[in-house]
């Protein structure tokens, strides 16, 4: 019997239902047992989120400061053949109850030599917080073989409005002129054929998985748009978030004053400084293409586009 654990959190119930459909053709399979370990913060997050709220965790997530976390629910002695790691992505970051997991003790003992399949759902923007999640899986021994993406529906520009209202509302639509938020259930649907790819992987022989199971597949796609912005991005981030976590704990005055200023900026920002490198990188893209496809290339592996 092939030994798969699947570790996951979600707050909208959208990751949940990709999770379920991956996993669908594994739990159909009589040689192939699938364990669930569903991440429980201590602190349980809210959903909706109040708006100051929601950033005030910005600091702690993009720096991966771990967070406790109940009790995990599973033998931390016993080995599995593949984990499969679903996650959701916070401020160009693994979501705060994931980078917990994998600073936990259990994750070092399960993660040791394991392959691992990442399953990221999330807006458009995956890069980087994949890039961090690689980090800590090669840290901890394991082996990354697969990467699994899916992303909104409605598109870069739409999203930067429709996901905010859903975190701050907890509707999808919660207006006739927004764009529905959130991951086409089509698309949820026919993320079962991952999970029949592995299932055949798992059942082929009892050998270790060493190689991508989801080649050809279409697992990833790469937004060549958002790679440079990203990258600038991450770097603001990780400057910012130094700098408010040095005012205080999340929920003091000095946080919530640096957090207000912060929030002006990054309006700012989207409206003026992101418009405008959209143009310039639009513009610019024929003189960097070889190294644009290279980069492509590297954010698309494991699996491949």
């Amino acid at each position: 019997m092939r030994q798969v654990l699947v570790v996951h959190f979600s707050q909208t119930g959208q990751l949940n239902r990709l999770v379920q459909s991956v996993c669908a053709p594994l739990q159909a399979s009589d040689g192939v047992q699938v364990d669930f370990l569903a991440l429980q913060p201590a602190q349980p997050f809210p959903f909706p989120w109040p708006f100051l709220g929601f950033f005030r965790i910005f600091p702690e997530t993009v720096l991966m400061k771990p967070q406790p976390l109940l009790p995990l629910a599973v033998d931390p002695d016993k080995r599995y053949d593949l984990i499969i790691l679903a996650y959701q992505v916070w401020f160009l970051s693994p979501s705060l109850p994931c980078t917990s997991f994998l600073a936990s003790p259990e994750a070092a003992q399960l993660l040791k030599g394991t392959p691992v399949v990442t399953l990221i759902g999330c807006r458009n923007m995956w890069l980087m917080a994949q890039e961090k999640v690689k980090a800590r899986l090669q840290a901890l021994g394991a082996k990354l073989v697969d990467n699994v993406v899916l992303t909104d529906a409605c598109g870069t520009a739409a999203s930067f409005l429709a996901t905010p209202l859903w975190m701050f509302t907890g509707r999808q639509k919660p207006y006739s002129w927004v764009p529905r938020a959130g991951i086409d259930e089509t698309e949820i649907a026919a993320a079962s054929r991952f999970g029949e790819a592995m299932a055949r992987r798992l059942l082929a022989d009892q050998q270790p998985i060493e190689q991508p199971m989801l080649s050809g597949l279409g697992a990833v796609k790469v937004d060549e748009k958002l790679i440079a912005s990203e990258k600038v991005g991450n770097r603001s981030f990780t400057l910012w978030s130094r700098l408010l976590s040095a005012l205080g704990p999340q929920q003091s005055r000095r946080r919530g004053a640096g957090l207000v200023v912060y929030i002006v900026f990054l309006i700012c920002l989207i409206i003026t400084v992101v418009p405008i490198t959209a143009v310039l990188k639009k513009l610019l893209a024929p003189l960097f293409q070889a190294r644009i496809q290279r980069e492509k290339a590297y954010f698309a592996e494991p699996s491949g586009e």
